[in-house]
């Protein structure tokens, strides 16, 4: 009697703990990556936004990973390719929406509780689509929620001829009131995997990234695009208090390829940010609110 093939509703529900210490030094670490002041980052000190991706590194063994170097499918997260039979997946962080309820503080232990939201699958150009939502509930060291995390991941059908199943580039908005420019690098690319434990090999295995995947080059991390759009957003808003920041991928971003981040007032209280990249095609779309 063959195994009954996993239905993907058992997995909502689902949730895990973590706890962990927001080291100060791996804050310092990417300041000195992206070439940002580390003067104010001191145990004590508040964590900055969207550097909790530093933490609750996802540990596994050797020989529990996947082929794309990602831990393997199954845990808590459901396994896709089981669903579809035996299918080969890929899988990419689409997009965050993030709210900030209070600060987390440089030093001091934290602890994350995940569940899975929601899981939707769908049909596109390229195949079979499953997306699944997980909500990360992040608690200070005072036991207060400091932070919530819809974290949205997309799982792609892998089929002959499908490349990285990139849909047709779409033109970058051009009625930016601010713009700034960046590249990704392999050595930032590398350091990023290395300060988030992130085995992906599409952001250091060109040949993988190339010739497995699809992509034109080594791809930079979705969420290290954007912290620069976040960053940049708080650039913008002086002596404000970032409140939320959601953000979506539209397209990948290549290493040794500039892109630019652009922005623009949404309302008194949020702005609309997005990357181009080198081809002036949208690449990324975020929102930043802050009161």
């Amino acid at each position: 009697m063959p195994d009954r093939i996993p239905d993907l509703k058992d997995w909502v529900g689902g949730s895990q703990e973590a706890a962990d210490l927001v080291l100060t030094e791996r804050c310092v670490a990417l300041a000195a990556a992206l070439g940002e002041p580390t003067v104010d980052l001191q145990d004590g000190g508040v964590l900055p936004p969207l550097r909790h991706w530093l933490y609750f590194w996802d540990i596994v063994a050797r020989d529990r990973l996947g082929r794309d170097g990602h831990p393997a499918l199954g845990g808590f997260l459901p396994d896709i390719g089981a669903h579809w039979g035996g299918s080969a997946t890929r899988r990419m962080w689409a997009g965050s929406r993030i709210d900030l309820h209070r600060p987390l503080t440089l030093g001091q232990p934290v602890r994350r509780l995940s569940v899975i939201e929601a899981i939707a699958e769908k049909s596109g150009r390229s195949g079979r689509l499953v997306f699944v939502t997980v909500r990360h509930e992040i608690f200070d060291h005072a036991g207060d929620l400091a932070m919530t995390d819809r974290h949205d991941i997309v799982y792609r059908e892998e089929t002959p001829g499908s490349g990285g199943g990139l849909a047709a580039p779409e033109p970058a908005p051009a009625d930016h009131a601010w713009e700034d420019a960046a590249t990704g690098d392999p050595v930032l690319l590398f350091r990023y995997s290395a300060l988030t434990f992130n085995g992906h090999r599409i952001h250091y295995d060109r040949d993988y990234a190339r010739e497995v995947e699809g992509y034109a080059g080594l791809v930079v991390h979705g969420p290290l695009l954007a912290t620069l759009l976040c960053d940049f957003a708080c650039t913008l808003r002086p002596g404000q208090s970032l409140q939320g920041f959601a953000f979506r991928g539209r397209r990948p971003v290549t290493d040794g390829r500039p892109f630019r981040l652009r922005a623009k007032v949404l309302s008194d209280a949020a702005l609309s940010l997005w990357i181009a990249d080198a081809d002036d095609a949208l690449a990324m779309t975020a929102e930043a609110t802050f009161g």
